[in-house]
């Protein structure tokens, strides 16, 4: 394994690239959810910040320690795959579940509230 300061100009620039990027990219996720006021809302921006931003650090580690150590790393595709798995099937239970209560306790302003969307989730359901 070579030393960081050793390590190639383009590589070191696109590893930079992609882990300040994927770094922006969460941080603005992260700022999107203390912003937002509802679940509803809120729900949404860490999910979109959570599969893009670790996605492009993964790619910049990836890059990284396949180039120090000269040759391909790829356990940061593991990790990807159950990010990108895990994250959008959280986001759809949350949301459905806040849904379904919010609807069965008659709350206001809930999309989907007149009576013909209530019985066809409970039909669903």
């Amino acid at each position: 394994m070579i030393d960081a300061s050793t390590l190639p100009e383009w590589a070191a620039v696109l590893v930079a690239v992609l882990v300040l990027a994927g770094a922006a990219i969460t941080l603005i996720g992260t700022i999107g959810l203390a912003r937002f006021s509802t679940f509803y809302q809120r729900v949404h921006t860490p999910t979109l910040g959570t599969s893009l931003g670790a996605g492009l650090l993964l790619a910049g580690s990836s890059l990284y320690f396949s180039v120090a150590s000269g040759r391909p790393v790829l356990h940061e595709i593991l990790i990807f795959i159950f990010i990108s798995v895990t994250t959008p099937v959280t986001l759809m239970l949350l949301a459905r579940a806040a849904l379904y209560r919010d609807r069965a306790e008659g709350n206001e302003g809930v999309p989907g509230t007149d009576q013909e969307a209530v019985e066809d989730a409970t039909r669903i359901l």
